[in-house]
């Protein structure tokens, strides 16, 4: 539990954040350059990657700043972005159904793809590539129970919470992708980066490019500030509990928010940012669009190596603890399990084998937990537990 809050902080969560504010970077050098593209005329690659870079890095501390004044603001921010932003997908499959659709893009077609080291079309190769980009899209899908603490009736509405966001966001992803190929083909999509926007210009004309790239920088924005939110309360608890620095653990006197953590994380997605765009300038042709790849791919086999572990802790405690409480069981859990590990398991071998530096990357950071353990957290652990010990954790747990 301890590597995986570690990890959590210094691979996964934290990099998540970086790859959102980047899209939101994305698409709003491309709505300028839609609205008035003599400025960004002649930029070069290094210029490029330096705007996207610095817009990411202004999204990251207005939300990081925004959150320290407290949950209701954050609530607020989220409440509005996420009615915003739900409106918006809505509106985008709602023009893409209403005009001119062509039903005949579902049908089953070769498509080449643009760069000839992509894995060959219809392989497992190609699978395994384009699940790395979905699980991320749905990584977030537990973010409620980081704010566990703050919920009213948690064993009641976090449950609740989690189904209905699941399908919501199923429901939501499967419309708006639909949508998408009734107006383009398979090979449309291959060939455009911006598929949305190639979407709703086919559908509407270029208004229609611009809608849904603002659509799109709300949608970000929403998501960067609910992962700002719920993450920094997750580093905010482990220094609490003594596993992660204790500084960060001391709550906002005025706002009783975790100011200390959410700075933090604002630093280390910081750093991320910066060490993604120096690896990018370091490459002998730098493209700014490469550097949402480069953070999903460092941390998408560390991630999958704690699913796994987590899918087996299920299992294990099912078996060691079968009258434990459990408000919901799953049906049928060890076919469910098996199948989900099986997938799991084979998209982290082909991880590792399509992408072994930013893989091994990911696991060197989640290693050096073990020193912080080692030297802080253990030492800690064999003190003796004196009266005042118990006193002070339980005025923490107040």
């Amino acid at each position: 539990a301890f590597l995986r809050g570690w990890a959590m902080f210094f691979v996964s969560e934290t990099a998540s954040i970086v790859a959102v504010a980047l899209v939101f970077s994305a698409y709003s050098l491309g709505l300028l350059d839609q609205l008035r593209p003599e400025l960004l005329a002649g930029a070069d690659p290094f210029q490029s990657l330096m705007l996207r870079g610095s817009i990411a890095f202004l999204l990251i501390w207005l939300l990081t700043l925004a959150n320290c004044f407290g949950v209701f603001l954050s609530g607020l921010i989220q409440d509005i972005f996420s009615v915003v932003k739900i409106g918006a997908l809505l509106l985008i499959a709602a023009a893409c159904f209403g005009s001119s659709p062509d039903w005949s893009h579902f049908g089953l077609e070769v498509i080449t793809p643009p760069d000839a080291n992509a894995p060959e079309a219809g392989s497992l190769a190609a699978l395994f590539a384009a699940l790395r980009y979905s699980f991320f899209a749905y990584s977030g899908w537990e973010g409620a129970t980081y704010v566990a603490e703050e919920v009213k009736e948690p064993e009641k509405n976090l449950p609740r919470s989690l189904f209905l966001g699941i399908g919501a966001v199923m429901a939501l992803y499967l419309l708006v992708n639909t949508a998408y190929l009734v107006q383009l083909s398979p090979q449309d999509m291959v060939e455009n980066r911006a598929v949305a926007v190639a979407a709703m210009t086919r559908a509407i004309g270029v208004v229609g490019g611009i809608l849904v790239a603002l659509a799109i920088m709300i949608s970000t924005f929403g998501n960067v500030s609910s992962q700002v939110l719920v993450k920094s309360r997750t580093w905010h608890a482990m220094a609490r509990d003594g596993l992660f620095f204790r500084f960060l653990s001391p709550l906002s006197p005025a706002y009783r928010s975790p100011n200390r953590a959410l700075v933090f994380q604002g630093v280390w997605a910081s750093c991320l940012l910066g060490m993604a765009v120096a690896g990018e300038l370091l490459k002998p042709h730098p493209q700014d669009n490469n550097l949402y790849e480069a953070l999903i791919d460092f941390f998408s086999f560390t991630s999958t190596v704690f699913n796994i572990l987590t899918l087996a802790a299920v299992a294990v405690l099912r078996n060691k603890l079968p009258d434990l409480a459990r408000p919901f069981r799953v049906p049928s859990l060890p076919v469910v399990l098996g199948i989900v590990m099986l997938v799991q398991g084979a998209f982290l071998v082909y991880t590792l084998i399509d992408k072994p530096i930013h893989s091994l990357a990911g696991v060197g950071l989640t290693l050096t937990g073990l020193i912080y353990w080692y030297f802080f957290v253990e030492p800690e652990k064999r003190k003796p537990v004196s009266h005042d010990r118990i006193l002070a954790e339980l005025e923490k747990n107040d």
